[in-house]
């Protein structure tokens, strides 16, 4: 299938019509919210104050960073691989991070996770997802089974064993965060596992053995048995027609997937809106949710466009700069309206809130090294808590004791005389909500 497509009067995306406004209705709903006093009667003629304190889309970013703040550690003994803030920086950076995001994905990179056989990283992870929920976030784990950063004590076991100990690590880890973890990237980028060259590993040794598919099985077999209440994600960067032809036999296996994850690091420019979306509409054919689980947009120059390992390109120095920063805040805008208006997209998780520590120290962040905010962050806010937000409002409920209430998709409060109670507004819906307060 072709980037774009188009009629005889041009061409058109999801969400973009020929006039160019993009149309945000589906993330849109009404509540007809009627308010009770302590009698249990309608409060008629009731000066209220709403506001949103949640999105129900998930804006999400890594959570990396704060593994040592939420574990109250003053030094790194080990560099991390992605996301390695300053220490001295983690508190702003906290603050910063919480202003835009509701989501925050948490490393469970086996190699990282479990160093030493039987001996993993459990309570460090369990503290710092509790210090995002906590802050009324949402975590993920991120992945249960991947190539990349598997344990070197895996190495020369026989592959049957392997299987058994990847199967045993699922088992564990998803049991040991259930209820504080249930959403997983179930298995990471299986297009490339059975052939990737870069580094020996047991794992790509195993999916050579018995293919992707049984692999992938494998993965959301372990997983759903042990939380049947988890959302599994098959996640990829491959996003060509490979990936659709592994999606395909995983579906006709009968292979349960809860959302399909598309990668879209962007480190040699940004791809634009109708090719974007095209990349979305191809995989929103299979009738699942989306979720863009790794999303950079850059603020320095550009990667050489002969790179096709994005990993092959490191230097020493990659610096934000002025004229890329008014580009990345331009284009970050961009690309956060146009999935948002595709129906099919309900997640967006960008990689790094700061270029300190940033995966191939690309100028990736909202916030500088410095601790400094972005023009991007400036404006992603002014989108997601602006635009797309409803904040503290005056109203007055009628003779029933009912107002209405118009917004994004999310969680809602209503406050009287210094009394509250939380609603929702759900997202492309009307719907009736009754709520108690004291005047």
């Amino acid at each position: 299938m072709p980037d774009t497509w188009g009629d005889e009067k041009g061409k058109i995306c999801w969400g973009i019509p020929h006039n160019g406004r993009m149309d945000f209705a589906h993330r849109r709903g009404t509540t007809s919210l009627t308010l009770l006093g302590p009698d249990g009667r309608p409060l008629p003629d009731a000066e209220i104050v709403v506001e949103q304190t949640r999105h129900s889309f998930a804006f999400g970013n890594i959570g990396f960073d704060f593994v040592p703040l939420a574990n109250g550690e003053t030094r790194r003994d080990e560099p991390n691989v992605f996301g390695g803030a300053s220490l001295e920086r983690l508190e702003q950076l906290a603050d910063q991070w919480l202003e835009l995001f509701n989501t925050a994905t948490l490393p469970f990179y086996w190699r990282g996770f479990e160093p030493e056989e039987g001996k993993p990283d459990t309570e460090r992870l369990r503290r710092t997802a509790e210090w995002f929920r906590e802050r009324g976030v949402t975590v993920k784990g991120h992945p249960l089974a991947w190539h990349t950063l598997a344990p070197e004590w895996l190495l020369d076991r026989p592959l049957e064993e392997v299987e058994r100990l990847q199967r045993e690590r699922i088992r564990r880890d998803v049991g040991d965060f259930a209820g504080l973890i249930d959403t997983w990237d179930a298995i990471n980028e299986v297009v490339i596992m059975p052939v990737f060259e870069a580094e020996r590993n047991a794992i790509t040794d195993l999916a050579r053995s018995i293919g992707r598919i049984p692999m992938i099985g494998l993965a959301f077999e372990e997983a759903r048995a042990t939380n049947p209440q988890a959302t599994l994600l098959l996640n990829d960067f491959d996003l060509s027609s490979a990936y659709e032809c592994l999606i395909e036999g995983v579906l006709e296996a009968g292979i349960r997937i809860d959302a399909i994850g598309l990668q879209t690091h962007m480190h040699q420019g940004y791809w634009g809106e109708e090719k974007m979306l095209a990349r979305v509409e191809r995989f929103a054919r299979y009738g699942l949710p989306l979720h863009l689980t790794e999303s950079t947009i850059l603020s320095g120059h550009l990667m050489p466009p002969e790179i096709d390992d994005l990993n092959d390109y490191q230097i020493a120095e990659w610096p934000s700069t002025p004229e890329g920063e008014e580009r990345q805040a331009d284009e970050i805008v961009r690309h956060y309206r146009s999935l948002v208006s595709h129906p099919s997209v309900e997640a967006i998780t960008y990689w790094g809130i700061t270029d300190d520590g940033s995966w191939l120290g690309a100028p990736v962040g909202f916030v500088r090294a410095d601790g400094t905010p972005k023009p991007s962050f400036d404006a992603l806010r002014s989108v997601v808590k602006g635009e797309w937000w409803l904040a503290p409002t005056t109203m007055r409920t009628d003779a029933a004791g009912r107002v209405e209430v118009e917004g994004f998709g999310g969680d809602y409060r209503v406050s009287i005389a210094g009394e509250s109670a939380s609603f929702e507004v759900v997202a492309g819906a009307r719907s009736d909500e009754t709520v108690a307060l004291a005047r």
